[in-house]
């Protein structure tokens, strides 16, 4: 682990991002010793920073720092973590501010492969999340609401958890971003309220228009679930893996050859 630069276990007590989860974090799949999608990530990082007020650190640096941290490993985990870094006692924040940044490597796990080829169950959560515009989208270090989802099961056999908003609309899985698919056209709940924009749901969305195939940003509730031909979740780290089942739900996966997504899956996403 690097923390500013340098080998460390421990950060500081004062530290904002473990005080108030006041920081931002991505998550990244190392391949063949680099980190897919940097691009990507790395935009979405400078997006919420900016949005947040915090100093994004220089990419170069972040770049150096992270083919260190990865070092000769060729396939695993990354994750960068970037906080307001150390304050005094209040929600004010200190200005101006030095910003901590976190990097850790970590091995790929074993339960993800073979997934993509046989779909996976997932389960509805009893856990809403809250609406709030100014947060949707980003990926901020406040996870409280997907870590009590995530406890509601502990059966191995259930590979993700779906997520409503407190009005009852579909957002995403714990760890995912959801698309539904039905008589030719794809659907993606809209995130406007709350919500991860997912860097692979980001891709997908521009492979369906350069490919023609008909997609829909729009408010999602549990009737589109059950009318759905099929359903598929997307994450930098699983790429596209359609679902099977969710819950008495169950869907074939004969609509992965009407769109691109058999195709990505047979031959992995250029990340």
């Amino acid at each position: 682990m690097l923390i500013n630069g340098t080998p460390a276990q421990v950060i500081e007590a004062a530290d904002r991002g473990l005080q108030y989860g006041d920081g931002l974090f991505e998550t990244l799949a190392v391949v063949d010793g680099r980190p897919c999608l940097w691009k990507g990530h790395l935009n979405r990082l400078r997006s919420g920073c900016k949005r947040m007020g915090i100093d994004c650190p220089d990419e170069s640096l972040l770049l150096e720092e992270s083919l260190a941290e990865i070092d000769s490993a060729q396939r695993g985990i990354l994750k960068i973590i970037v906080t307001r870094g150390i304050g005094q006692r209040g929600y004010r924040p200190p200005m101006p501010s030095n910003p901590s940044r976190i990097l850790n490597f970590m091995p790929w796990p074993t339960h993800s492969e073979n997934r993509a080829d046989r779909g996976v169950e997932v389960q509805l959560c009893s856990v809403r999340l809250g609406r709030n515009p100014v947060l949707a989208g980003m990926k901020t270090l406040n996870r409280l609401e997907q870590v009590l989802a995530r406890a509601e099961w502990s059966d191995d056999r259930i590979a993700e958890g779906l997520m409503f908003d407190t009005e009852g609309y579909l957002i995403e899985g714990t760890a995912s971003n959801v698309f539904l698919y039905r008589e030719g056209h794809l659907f993606t709940p809209d995130l406007s309220n709350c919500g991860i924009a997912g860097i692979m749901r980001g891709l997908v969305i521009e492979q369906a228009e350069k490919r023609g195939i008909p997609l829909s940003v729009q408010d999602l509730r549990l009737a589109d679930l059950k009318s759905a031909d099929g359903l598929f979740l997307t994450s930098s780290l699983i790429g596209i893996c359609p679902v099977r089942r969710v819950g008495e739900l169950s869907y074939g996966l004969d609509y992965m050859e009407d769109t691109f997504i058999g195709d990505v899956i047979k031959q992995g996403f250029k990340i």
